[in-house]
Order: C-alpha cells, then sequence, then structure tokens
C-alpha cells in the first residue's frame, strides 16, 4: 500500500486536500497532512513533515505532495532522519495530484512508481477550453 503526505504552507489546506482525496479513495489508503509551521502559523515544520512520514511507516512507499519550493527543502529536511519506506516528492500540482495519485494507490498492484507517474498527469490536465 502506498500511502500520501500532504505538505502545504497552510494546515488547513493541507487538511482540506486530506479531506478531499480521502473521500475520493473512499478511505482504502492512508492520508497524512502535514501543513503550516509548528506555532500553527503558515509555513512549514520539519517535525510535522517527520511526524507524517512515521505515521505512514508501515507503508510500502510513501508520496509527499507538496505546494510550494520550500515545503520541498522541508520534506528533505526530514528525510534526512527517516528510515522507513521510500519517499518520492512529487512535482505534480498539489490538489490535482493528490486526486490522481489517490485514485492509482487504490489499485491493489500499486506501486510508489506508478503512483507517482499518474500524480505527475496532473500537469497535463486541461481546467477551462480556450
Amino acid at each position: 500500500m502506498i500511502g500520501l503526505l500532504i505538505v502545504s504552507h497552510s494546515a488547513r489546506l493541507a487538511e482540506g486536500v486530506q479531506e478531499f482525496v480521502g473521500q475520493i479513495s473512499g478511505g482504502q489508503i492512508p492520508i497524512i497532512a502535514a501543513g503550516g509551521a509548528s506555532d500553527g502559523s503558515l509555513g512549514t515544520s520539519v517535525e510535522r513533515i517527520l511526524a507524517g512520514l512515521e505515521q505512514l511507516r508501515t507503508t510500502d512507499g510513501i508520496l509527499a505532495l507538496v505546494d510550494l519550493g520550500s515545503a520541498v527543502m522541508s520534506v528533505e529536511t526530514a528525510l534526512e532522519h527517516f528510515s522507513g519506506p521510500p519517499v518520492h516528492i512529487s512535482n505534480a500540482p498539489l490538489v490535482e495530484g493528490a486526486y490522481l495519485a489517490a485514485i492509482e494507490a487504490t489499485s491493489a498492484t500499486a506501486t510508489l512508481e506508478h503512483v507517482a507517474s499518474a500524480a505527475l498527469q496532473a500537469r497535463d490536465l486541461i481546467k477551462v477550453y480556450e
């Protein structure tokens, strides 16, 4: 089973994405929100990210979906202190990528590579035809 880690500068945004994709996946996969700074303000927290990674320790792999650049750096820093299953940091858009990743992750044969690839397909979604 592949787990999703949602990392955002906003705890509310991360929790909203977690709720959305959790409903889409029917609760079949573990999805953890790790948003906001440790004091609850906007930002990212290596400690919150590491705690999220620990919650996903029993999975076969973890796809980290992030909102902005410094979230990537925070995940990379957390990974220096994590020795669990493999983790892939996605370059997909946060909401759409999490949506497609969650759908792929519900497959009985899902691998981290397949879930990461599905998330990246979100970069090609057209929302408005002009």
